[in-house]
């Protein structure tokens, strides 16, 4: 698959570039996209909610009335669930979400993913740019001149640059993050998906024998 190569300005460079079918012209493996994203969520959460039971309630352990003829139910002591400030039965405690997934089940996931967008004409080639400086204004006129204002779009930059990260951390559809830390859940998200020439190169070289 080729694509035409734009300017920041949204006007064609004459210029095309080649998608590589093997990364971007895969059959996409719906399941394997499905593990990732869930990995990534997974990995995301903190896990550090927690809840007292019986045993971590204050309270008396006395039992609160004899056992037979109230005609109510049976109850021991204050701390019983039933009663408001009592333990939690069965409550959430700290726990580690995080689980293994094979490196080439990833690799399986990001290329479909891609190979998605590819299929539905959502990636755009850009040349590579930095912004001189970190005003989100200048930033916000890229997105008008590619025609992605308002759209929930991801950029993937071949390398780290304050200026252009600065600019653009305050548009909430707008995202950037470096090639090498691609990943399916980002792709998913994004409506629109931003390349930069530099940044193929470093996707190709992810992907190459894997």
């Amino acid at each position: 698959m080729e694509l035409a190569v734009l300017n920041i300005k949204g006007e064609d460079t004459g210029r095309k570039v080649s998608l590589k079918d093997t990364i971007f012209g895969v059959e996409p493996n719906d399941h394997a996209i499905y593990l990732d994203a869930k990995q990534y969520m997974a990995n995301k959460r903190q896990g550090t909610h927690d809840t007292r039971e019986r045993s971590d309630v204050s309270g008396s352990s006395r039992k609160i009335k004899k056992q037979k003829g109230t005609g109510t139910a049976r109850f021991g002591d204050i701390k019983n669930p039933i009663f408001r400030g009592g333990g939690r039965v069965f409550g959430p405690h700290p726990h580690d979400y995080r689980f293994k997934l094979n490196k080439k089940v990833k690799v399986i996931a990001r290329k479909s993913a891609l190979s998605y967008k590819a299929k539905e004409g959502e990636i755009t080639v850009v040349e590579d740019f930095k912004l001189q400086t970190h005003r989100t204004k200048d930033f916000k006129q890229i997105l008008t001149d590619l025609n992605l204002k308002n759209k929930r779009t991801l950029f993937l930059i071949p390398e780290s640059d304050s200026n252009t990260f600065l600019a653009a951390r305050n548009l909430h559809r707008t995202k950037l993050i470096s090639a090498e830390s691609i990943n399916t859940y980002e792709i998913l998200q994004a409506k629109n998906i931003v390349i930069l020439e530099g940044s193929l190169k470093v996707i190709n070289e992810l992907f190459t024998n894997k």
